[in-house]
């Protein structure tokens, strides 16, 4: 499909998105097909949320089991598959309950509902979040207000109030803006900025985060929408620093296509959303939690985490090996199966080159490629991934 094939389709879509000139009518494990049948390589998983790659056997088996039973009732009744997946995630994670949304965004509005209630208990008029430069946490209005992002807020003003921006990764920052803003009552931050480029935090920065929190009686709260679900190599990002946030949202990953969010807190935060505070008339309904059952099963029966993990350290590998003597590109960085490959110029092009190419990656922050394959991923697909992608790299760098 090219162009001028997507123009014919109509216009009765708002034209909010950018979309590339290609529609995918079927999908298997990493790979995707078009209508006419060329098959191409999706590295990025959906933007990371086909964690078990396409048409996943106990995705759709559960999908299509729950489907013949129940779908939806409602959360003014007991959901069965609703407690059973807010039992795995609270196993998993170490946090006492959930909240469940449609996305990611939604957990998010949770989370800062939840820090608002908790600053106004402890008599603070103003209850102000810490967040970061070059996060992403949704589109809603006050989840764009969090995002530190000026293409993201722009035209919406004016934004909700209530939010400091610092930088990414610095700690020292942190500990400056809670001795000079009184108000500060809880810190949000993705574990590594997916968005952003890839941004991965000095290795001990959540651990300082959480200390930073914990004298000041703050809430630490982590948006693993990205990172969340084994993405990393752990179950969730924070586990590799052995600190446990007291809110942590989830979503992509979490139903591998089906929609659902979720906001996990732990301790006082858990207690904060009471009845009439907060809802969702379709979240954590019994068809997407049968979705995210499965999901979860998957992901510890097969140990994808690891298998994530390993997979992450041969992509970098490999980029290091084919690329890194290029002084176009500055910089590969990645854990588990978040990987950035940053150039020294504007890179967007090379987009459409991989899909006309067979491949299907993403470039953010304008100058870095940004690469989330399913967690699935052999090594035979990653070597095939590393070749064809340095190639194009090459290609395009050797022209510009």
């Amino acid at each position: 499909m090219r162009n001028e094939e997507l123009a014919a389709m109509g216009d009765s879509v708002m034209g909010t998105y950018s979309r590339l000139p290609v529609s995918f009518e079927r999908g298997e494990g990493v790979w995707l097909w078009d209508k006419n049948g060329k098959r191409y390589f999706d590295a990025i998983a959906g933007i990371a949320v086909c964690g078990l790659g396409h048409a996943h056997p106990a995705v759709r088996d559960a999908l299509c089991a729950q489907a013949g039973h129940l779908m939806h009732t409602s959360n003014l009744y007991g959901i069965e598959r609703q407690q059973a997946l807010a039992d795995d995630l609270t196993r998993l994670s170490g946090m006492d309950k959930v909240f469940f949304a449609n996305s990611g965004a939604e957990a998010n509005e949770a989370a800062i509902k939840i820090a608002r209630l908790y600053g106004h208990r402890k008599d603070i008029d103003i209850p102000t979040i810490a967040v970061m430069e070059g996060s992403f946490h949704g589109r809603t209005l006050a989840t764009l207000s969090a995002t530190g992002n000026r293409k993201v807020q722009a035209g919406f003003e004016p934004l909700v109030t209530g939010f400091a921006r610092i930088p990414f990764g610095d700690a020292g920052a942190l500990e400056l803006v809670g001795e000079n803003n009184p108000n500060i009552v809880a810190v949000l931050v993705e574990p590594i900025q997916g968005e952003g480029g890839i941004n991965i935090p000095p290795s001990d920065y959540l651990n300082r985060v959480r200390e930073i929190c914990d004298r000041n009686g703050w809430l630490m709260m982590l948006d693993e929408i990205q990172t969340g679900m084994g993405r990393s190599g752990r179950m969730f990002a924070y586990q590799h620093n052995g600190v446990t946030p007291d809110v942590m949202t989830l979503a992509k990953g979490l139903g591998n296509g089906v929609p659902i969010g979720a906001c996990l807190a732990r301790g006082e935060a858990a207690e904060i959303l009471g009845p009439g505070a907060h809802g969702s008339t379709f979240g954590g309904n019994p068809l997407v939690c049968a979705a995210a059952s499965a999901v979860i099963s998957v992901l510890e029966q097969d140990a994808l985490p690891a298998h994530a993990a390993a997979m992450g350290d041969r992509l970098l590998a490999g980029f290091h090996a084919r690329l890194g003597d290029r002084a176009a590109i500055e910089e590969i960085r990645g854990q588990g199966l978040l990987i950035g490959l940053q150039l020294d110029r504007p890179c967007s092009e090379l987009v459409m080159r991989a899909l006309d190419e067979g491949l299907l990656i993403n470039v953010t922050a304008d100058t870095v490629v940004r690469l989330l394959p399913p967690l699935i991923i052999t090594d035979e697909q990653a070597d095939d991934l590393i070749d064809r992608l340095s190639t194009l790299i090459e290609v395009f760098l050797d022209a510009t």
